[in-house]
């Protein structure tokens, strides 16, 4: 479990959206917050509102987060918690999309990601009290919807990367806990997020979608504030949490998926088996049994 009152904690995207709704709770909870974006003036603004450190970040560039990272330790010694939650949200077709929509989707969602790891996981593992990595992914990475093909890919590696990390910190006994956050529907200025595309990404099929104004395959959605996200986060954080899930609701959704996946796993048994299971050469098919709860 991992002590939020007395932590030093970062948590990049943090100007505005579920960053700042993150940042104000782990303040309410008494934890010392260092907010990075890569919005200047919208980061000033906020670090004084809410009583936060602003230190400004492109988090898909190493060399700033490792910055980032230098600065953080430079002025208060160590880092306790890690919100790796700086995204874009776009939309577009994946037959629509270019090279250059998916280096910059990719660089911001899933590059900020490994390089807040690459940054700050080594002053984790040096750190004697241990610490915490929030990454944010997305409902999305868990049922992806049509025209956000890009988006869900880049979320769903960030699934993937956080869950193996978990896997792996666990391994090495270290007593650094991971959380997934994935969120579904939240009020965020993520439907502007081409306001922030470098000139040297332009072009390409990606535009910005608001779901709140058009809601697509939203409709119906229930909204969060990022405030309700904020609490949700710490909560994880406190119970050592692998799954933050804002949306309940949505496990419908989900277990569609999770079924058509299940069906598939008996559908092509392998070489030597039947299709209940039985390893017809006697070798491995108890095995296989099991995993399909046959045996």
């Amino acid at each position: 479990m991992t002590e939020i009152a007395g932590a030093v904690a970062v948590v990049t995207g943090g100007a505005a959206g579920i960053g700042r709704g993150i940042a104000e709770q782990l303040i309410a909870e008494h934890a010392t917050v260092v907010i990075a974006d890569i919005e200047r003036q919208a980061l000033d603004a906020t670090a004084a509102s809410i009583g936060a450190t602003g230190i400004s970040v492109d988090v898909s560039d190493p060399d700033s987060v490792r910055a980032l990272a230098a600065a953080v330790i430079a002025s208060f010694g160590r880092v306790d918690i890690v919100v790796n939650n700086a995204g874009v949200g776009p939309q577009g077709r994946i037959s629509d999309l270019t090279l250059s929509d998916w280096r910059w989707l990719l660089g911001v969602n899933l590059g900020g990601v490994i390089n807040g790891i690459d940054a700050f996981l080594p002053h984790l593992r040096a750190n004697p009290r241990g610490g915490h990595i929030v990454n944010t992914a997305s409902m999305s990475a868990f049922s992806p919807l049509p025209g956000l093909g890009a988006y869900a890919a880049s979320k769903a590696a960030v699934c993937a990367l956080s869950e193996a990390l978990a896997a792996e910190l666990a391994e090495d006994g270290l007593a650094i806990g991971v959380t997934i956050l994935a969120p579904g529907s939240v009020r965020t200025n993520i439907a502007r997020s081409l306001r922030n595309r470098p000139p040297g990404l332009s072009g390409g099929g990606l535009t910005d979608v608001d779901f709140q104004a058009d809601p697509g395959p939203t409709r119906g959605a229930i909204w969060l504030s990022p405030a309700d996200v904020g609490r949700i986060t710490t909560r994880a954080i406190r119970g050592n949490d692998l799954y933050a899930i804002t949306h309940p609701g949505l496990w419908a959704r989900v277990e569609a998926r999770h079924q058509a996946l299940r069906a598939a796993f008996g559908k092509y048994p392998p070489a030597g088996t039947d299709r209940a299971g039985t390893d017809r050469a006697g070798t491995g098919g108890a095995a296989l049994a099991h995993d399909r709860g046959t045996s």
